[in-house]
């Protein structure tokens, strides 16, 4: 949910909407808007009280019979300091937060103070090449985290493999050894199971 788009009462809104569409939970951050990446520069956070609102208003709307979590995101620590994102991030809890998430400690002492310092279930953020220490899953668990979001791993691994096989094709070379076989790649996008339905009408079956 990012900002919640707009003020308290878009909170709201953005809180009801996305309960209404089926998601599980929502993240509401305190960053300005237009929000930024997380681990880019040039990030800024609203006034405690500002923020505090947009939490303030998720949990009115949840009250208000938004099926929904609310997992609330202080990306403070860049503009203010680790002690400051601590204080909002606790905060939040006290207004209704079911999950917290301090954004870009900078290293294993600051997420190890995150998860010693605020109660309930914390989320770590994993960008590889980013600000926060990439750690194992098992390390992640041990220091507190319930939670580890990869945002970038599929996308980068993804493009890795489109320009190496783009730079391939280019210079005619054989591009097999990147390639998904055909058969499972049918069948991972469910071109089988489509054509075993198919098969059921006339009209409609493949052969």
């Amino acid at each position: 949910g990012d900002t919640g788009y707009g003020n308290a009462m878009n909170v709201r809104r953005t809180v009801a909407g996305f309960a209404k569409a089926g998601a599980a939970a929502i993240m509401i951050e305190d960053q300005l808007s237009p929000k930024r990446c997380g681990h880019t520069p040039g990030k800024a956070v609203v006034p405690r009280e500002e923020a505090f609102d947009r939490i303030r208003a998720a949990n009115d709307a949840r009250e208000a019979g938004a099926d929904i979590l609310i997992l609330a995101r202080t990306d403070a620590r860049h503009e203010h300091g680790l002690g400051e994102a601590i204080d909002r991030a606790a905060r939040f809890k006290e207004l209704g937060a079911d999950i917290l998430f301090v954004e870009a400690p900078k290293t294993v002492a600051e997420m190890e103070t995150v998860c010693r310092e605020l109660p309930g279930p914390k989320m770590a953020n994993i960008v590889e090449g980013g600000e926060t220490p990439d750690l194992s899953h098992k390390e992640l668990e041990d220091i507190g985290f319930a939670i580890a979001a990869y945002p970038l791993t599929l996308m980068a691994s993804a493009m890795k493999a489109m320009t190496e096989t783009l730079a391939k094709m280019k210079t005619d070379s054989d591009r097999a050894p990147l390639l998904m076989d055909f058969t499972e790649l049918r069948d991972r996008i469910g071109f089988n199971d489509y054509y075993e339905t198919s098969s059921r009408y006339e009209t409609s079956k493949r052969d």
